[in-house]
């Protein structure tokens, strides 16, 4: 019988090992020209299908001749990875940053995932930031702190403004926006890179700090390793200590209530920090201080209520909402939080422009989507379905889906009337981007930082349908609701603009050291 397993487990592993040299080969050959031709159309075609304000930025013919363009460009036979250098940059030009166009990767062996299990890449450990142009390190995570402010000259001995400059290529942002490139780059460079290069066990890049230039390794390490490894007690000299009944229970609720906080706040272990903060800051602690870094995760309910109570129980006048380097989630979230700031009742969103009365079903239904997400779909159709056809009517020729937030909403019992503040950057995107346009339009808050990444107009994305072309295998992420607030503005295609315009600069680096909230507190201070 372990013989039969013994040989059953080889033959297992052996497929394995085949199905993924064959998924490889099949990503990386040369695909025909035709094929790779009519995957520009089945592109176009689904966005077209799909997307329910394609030519918001860019004119129709102009679209049309972009695609034309590309198409008349593939004369000879190419490699997915060479198409999508191709096709991503057209796509782009759409002007929607939640859409997104992703090639396939190749895969790991089993042997080479199974050595590298535990055990984290010393390169993703930095966090960057663009000050004039140029990427430095902002911050690391259990690595050398002496590296924070050091600019980035080259990785692999390539020069980083050459790099950078392929992958904004890539890159879409909400209309003509510009400070979403230089955040998105800083914030995903790591990744960028690592999946644009492929697996590496190492990675060398080159800094300079001030007069110095030098260069640092990076390598897998052991996942509890740090970079200053903290001084420990000798296991030997600590007496065991039995604990009593009634400690062993205090523990019991203290890890309890620990377990909770990091449900309402949303700890994240990588970061080693949590999604939404709160605080009373300042000079004798009378300024609120709320830092938000996504809207998607978490039991936030609880979060707003608590903050908010202890807004009121300490009579605080003053709160700032730090939205920076939040690139958005839950409408629900963000609707909660918009109702504790104001006074009387609202409207939140318009009702969302779509082109399918069952936009929730094509998200969950798709090629391009995971097997099971495909079969969860598939027994949960009934259901979605009918909840999207009762929710969306068509008016004046156009399809509107109805969400919650679209019709008149109150404002939270316990309701801030104090004066708002609200950090922003490039990087604040799509639901940080609705609630800032509610916000300004109303008046009801002053913005200190940089123009906002996502659009003051709204944004296509609410659901999305995953489109797999046939040939490439290449990846579409399309939205499916244009999701936006009351309000508008003109020119279109531009975000959120700040009433203090504050940028980064090099004695910011450092956390530290934030002139945008220290902007805030003198002001604060000053009223």
């Amino acid at each position: 019988m372990r013989i039969i397993i013994c040989l059953f487990a080889g033959v297992l592993l052996f497929s394995s090992c085949k199905s993924v040299d064959a998924y490889n080969a099949s990503i990386t050959e040369k695909k025909p020209v035709k094929d790779l031709q009519n995957d520009v159309d089945y592109a176009y075609s689904k966005l077209k299908k799909l997307h329910p304000h394609l030519y918001q930025y860019t004119p129709k013919d102009s679209l049309d001749q972009a695609f034309e363009n590309l198409k008349a460009s593939i004369v000879q036979p190419m490699t997915p990875e060479e198409f999508y250098k191709k096709l991503a940059p057209v796509v782009t030009r759409v002007g929607q940053g939640h859409l997104s166009t992703s090639r396939p990767y190749q895969r790991l062996e089993k042997s080479k995932r199974k050595s590298l299990k535990g055990k984290r890449f010393e390169f993703q450990a930095l966090n960057y930031e663009f000050v004039e142009g140029k990427l430095y390190v902002k911050k690391v995570n259990n690595y050398d702190t002496l590296l924070i402010g050091s600019q980035v000259l080259k990785v692999n001995d390539e020069p980083v403004d050459k790099i950078l400059g392929k992958y904004k290529k890539t890159i879409a942002s909400d209309g003509y926006n510009t400070t979403f490139y230089n955040r998105f780059m800083a914030q995903h460079f790591g990744k960028l890179y690592i999946r644009d290069r492929g697996f590496q066990d190492s990675i060398q890049v080159t800094f300079q700090k001030k007069d110095s230039v030098y260069s640092k390794m990076f390598r897998y390490v052991k996942s509890d390793s740090v970079y200053y490894a903290p001084e420990k007690t000798p296991k030997d000299s600590i007496a065991p200590t039995k604990l009593t009944k009634a400690e062993k229970k205090e523990l019991k609720a203290k890890a309890k209530q620990k377990r909770k906080y990091n449900r309402i706040h949303d700890f994240n272990p990588s970061e080693n920090n949590y999604t939404r903060n709160f605080e009373l800051i300042g000079k004798d602690s009378a300024v609120a201080y709320m830092k938000i870094r996504g809207f998607s995760a978490g039991k936030y309910k609880p979060f707003y209520e608590k903050s908010f109570d202890s807004i009121k129980a300490n009579k605080i006048q003053n709160l700032i909402i730090d939205l920076r380097d939040n690139n958005g989630g839950s409408l629900r979230e963000i609707s909660i939080l918009y109702s504790y700031l104001v006074q009387e009742p609202f409207t939140f969103i318009n009702k969302a422009e779509v082109n399918s009365r069952i936009p929730t079903l094509k998200a969950l239904i798709s090629k391009g989507n995971p097997t099971a997400l495909n079969v969860v779909g598939t027994v949960l159709s009934p259901i979605f379905g009918v909840r999207d056809v009762i929710k969306t009517r068509k008016e004046d020729g156009k399809l509107y889906y109805n969400f919650k937030e679209s019709k008149t909403m109150e404002p939270a019992e316990n309701n801030f009337s104090g004066k708002v503040y609200v950090l922003i950057n490039g990087s604040s995107f799509s639901a940080s981007s609705i609630i800032s346009t509610n916000l300004q339009a109303t008046g009801r808050a002053t913005f200190v930082g940089e123009e906002t990444g996502g659009a003051y107009n709204g944004t296509v994305a609410g659901s999305y349908k995953i489109v797999k072309l046939p040939t490439s295998k290449i990846k579409l992420r399309v939205g499916l609701l244009q999701i936006e607030a009351p309000y508008k503005q003109q020119p279109d295609g531009f975000g959120i603009k700040p009433d203090v315009e504050i940028l980064p600069d090099l004695e910011s680096l450092p956390e530290t050291q934030d002139n945008a909230l220290q902007w805030i507190l003198n002001e604060i201070e000053r009223q």
